[in-house]
């Protein structure tokens, strides 16, 4: 007994006709024919009595009828229950920097809240060079990155926008009183960095070919490295975005480095073999819409 034969079955009672019922759900009449057939065959009994060109409903009919009814509405319901209001939802797993965590991505998170609120967000910070990993095993369905590379085998990558860098100091660092600071300048300096995998790598690449020689102090925290910064312990390479409340406010300055066309591409990934669920193309398209809106940002603050 399938689902479409029931929705003849109830059709064709309620055309009272086996041509209307073929016309109401775009079937040939002898498709219409055979599903009353395979349902009267499957339930050992008459569905129609046939007296001339009418068509009246049996006992049985009748009995059949309503049971017919009540098993097309469990299976709108069921299929409707899966989609609430016609919506996404389910679980939507986000794994991302903690730089973009903290900085893009909550008004995205806010917004997607708001128009999917039955998507159930699980959000899961981590560092570059384990998201992709997590991809790979499925620990999350999207990761949110900075990264040099844009492409990874195994996974598809969306490019949304280029975020500059900045090496930042203490307002009035002597630094600052340069025209140009090279990586030579920096090796009487601390440098704190973090996220490795990442915009770290590539300061520390300079370094080495212009064999500065910096002290290094490893950080687990953006936040945590500003406020050392400011305090003096040393100086950082960071993303401007993470940064630009503190020069505005003169709590921290941009040093004049070398390599200011240095930058690192925000992008979202997901498994090439993953299964895009609705929960998840709509996250993605609402990502490349704030993304659009961040490059203008961007832009206007240069």
């Amino acid at each position: 007994m399938e689902i479409r034969q029931l929705q003849t079955f109830v059709t064709v009672v309620a055309k009272q006709s086996f041509t209307r019922a073929g016309i109401e759900l775009g079937y040939t009449q002898s498709t219409i024919t055979a599903h009353i057939k395979e349902l009267e065959q499957e339930i050992k009994a008459p569905l129609f009595d046939r007296i001339g060109k009418r068509i009246l409903l049996t006992e049985n009919g009748k009995h059949f009828l309503q049971y017919a009814k009540e098993i097309l509405r469990l299976s709108h319901e069921a299929i409707a229950s899966l989609h609430p209001l016609n919506q996404p939802a389910g679980t939507l797993r986000i794994g991302a920097t903690e730089t973009l965590m903290v900085y893009r991505l909550p008004p995205v998170l806010l917004a997607y809240k708001k128009r999917f609120p039955h998507v159930n967000l699980v959000l899961l910070p981590s560092e570059n060079l384990d998201l992709n990993d997590k991809l790979t095993s499925g620990e999350v369905d999207l990761a949110v990155i900075t990264d040099i590379k844009t492409e990874e085998a195994q996974v598809t990558n969306i490019v949304l926008t280029k975020e500059n860098l900045s090496l930042v100091a203490p307002y009035q660092h002597p630094l600052g009183q340069k025209k140009s600071v090279t990586p030579i300048d920096l090796s009487s300096e601390t440098l704190l960095l973090t996220e490795r995998g990442s915009y770290r790598d590539i300061v520390v690449r300079w370094l080495q070919l212009d064999h500065g020689t910096p002290s290094i102090i490893d950080f687990w925290s953006i936040e945590a490295i500003k406020q050392c910064v400011k305090s003096g312990l040393g100086i950082s390479y960071l993303p401007s975005i993470t940064v630009r409340e503190e020069i505005a406010a003169k709590r921290l300055i941009a040093l004049p480095w070398v390599h200011q066309d240095d930058h690192v591409l925000t992008q979202l990934r997901f498994h090439k073999d993953k299964w895009l669920s609705p929960a998840m193309e709509e996250f993605i398209l609402l990502m490349q819409q704030h993304a659009a809106m961040w490059q203008d940002h961007d832009q206007h603050s240069e």
